[in-house]
């Protein structure tokens, strides 16, 4: 049952599912291999964890209708990317899964423009640790 456009919430979630969509084919034209979608744990969700060459990539997926009042990615502030490496570290923990070197990458729809930032952000060492 397709969601109800008059419902802001459905409307929203199939927003963020289509960005998420978006975003997982764009990066696989680079050569990204997706793992997962959705990873949640109780610290949050990372949108994507997919492999790049040798690193393990948590990506944050950001849409925004148009530039009006800027691009997608400024919607990536210092809580919210506390809150993707807190979800990251525990997602580590949890699976193991045998990477030396990790980063973060933000996809970013502004209206019809895509943009890929590798390696957006970085935390100090306990920053991820304080879970």
């Amino acid at each position: 049952m397709p969601p109800d456009a008059s419902d802001p919430v459905a409307s929203t979630t199939a927003k963020g599912r289509s960005a998420e969509e978006r975003a997982e084919l764009f990066l696989r034209q680079r050569g990204y291999e997706i793992v997962e979608r959705n990873a949640r744990s109780a610290f949050g969700e990372i949108d994507l964890v997919a492999r790049e060459g040798g690193d393990l990539v948590f990506v944050e997926v950001r849409s925004r209708a148009d530039d009006s009042t800027g691009g997608a990615e400024e919607t990536v502030g210092a809580i919210k990317q506390r809150q993707i490496a807190r979800a990251a570290a525990v997602y580590l923990s949890e699976r193991a899964p045998g990477f030396e070197t990790c980063r973060f990458d933000v996809v970013a729809i502004t209206g019809d423009d895509i943009a890929l930032f590798q390696d957006a952000f970085r935390l100090s060492g306990d920053a991820a640790e304080r879970y």
